[in-house]
């Protein structure tokens, strides 16, 4: 299919162009860093940002997060959540 805007500047503020359901890991960051994060089923989510601090949050299914963690730990996380990249 076409895609008239295929040659447009990717930022943060463009529309994200991939996505990946997060497998959440204690010991390995996220395949990609994404630019969002989707909730598909909410919970608990301890996510890590790049300096290494963990935060856990409580997220509501359809929520869409701002955030760019370095890794979902899979310790008390229990929602599931899609990356946006």
């Amino acid at each position: 299919m076409p895609d008239p805007f295929d040659t447009d500047y990717v930022n943060l503020t463009s529309p994200a162009v991939s996505h990946y359901v997060i497998s959440p890991s204690d010991a390995a960051d996220l395949p990609v860093r994404p630019r969002a994060l989707y909730v598909n089923v909410g919970g608990s989510a301890v996510m890590q940002d790049a300096s290494g601090e963990s935060v856990s949050y409580e997220l509501m299914a359809g929520s869409i997060l701002p955030l760019r963690p370095n890794r979902v730990m899979a310790s008390g996380t229990t929602a599931q959540l899609v990356a946006w990249y």
